[in-house]
């Protein structure tokens, strides 16, 4: 584990948070899961500022959020444009305040627990695909696609199978680093990617308790 992967571990670790199942890399960038980071603004006890919008249109939101820990204040800006850094396919639809929202939330979180610049919400992918020097290799390959709607019998089963089998490679893990190097290896990345959600967050719960069998620190450090 590297210098940066290790203090990214260490600060999810004070929320109860592994980085094992929440983090992965795009191209040796560190992405989290903007629910993940929903879970450690709740044990954070971050609180909030009414947002205020900076621009309103039909296709564009700009949203500035203020949040307080304890005594820290941060503030940043989400901007959400379609067609520029937020993508909608097929008969998706927009919401463009709500993921201007979720964006500048997400970096005050970050901000706020000094993850900033280290670790970047998986809600930046379409901007880390569009304004990055290496956009084309930056494509974040877990935009979640709604998969409720699977009825084939094979691909329920498949799925299972597939479940079964990464539980049984977590459950053989004998260490710590191994569990979070096996839930950050590309192979796992892209199985639990196409996993519905659901069954990612089991598995994703599944290693988290693994990792407190092994002694992961559960609780918030004093």
């Amino acid at each position: 584990m590297n210098t940066t992967d290790k203090k990214i571990a260490e600060v999810l670790a004070k929320f109860g948070e592994p980085m094992a199942g929440n983090v992965w890399r795009v191209q040796g960038t560190a992405v989290i899961y903007h629910k993940a980071l929903e879970r450690v603004a709740a044990q954070a006890k971050i609180q909030f500022d009414a947002p205020t919008i900076v621009r309103a249109e039909r296709d564009e939101a700009v949203i500035l959020v203020t949040g307080r820990m304890g005594e820290r204040v941060e503030w940043s800006i989400g901007e959400a444009l379609i067609g520029v850094n937020y993508r909608v396919s097929g008969k998706q639809a927009a919401y463009v305040y709500a993921m201007a929202e979720k964006r500048a939330k997400d970096r005050v979180i970050l901000k706020l627990i000094e993850l900033h610049g280290l670790v970047y919400s998986e809600e930046e992918a379409d901007e880390f695909k569009n304004s990055r020097p290496m956009a084309g290799d930056q494509q974040v390959e877990v935009e979640k696609t709604e998969k409720a709607d699977k009825t084939k019998v094979e691909v329920a089963a498949s799925d299972t199978s597939v479940e079964a089998d990464l539980k049984q490679k977590i459950t053989k893990a004998k260490s710590i680093n191994a569990v979070t190097d096996l839930m950050l290896h590309a192979d796992t990345q892209k199985i639990l990617n196409d996993l519905p959600e659901g069954v990612r967050d089991e598995i994703r719960d599944f290693a988290k308790a693994r990792l407190v069998e092994l002694g992961w620190p559960t609780k918030k450090a004093a």
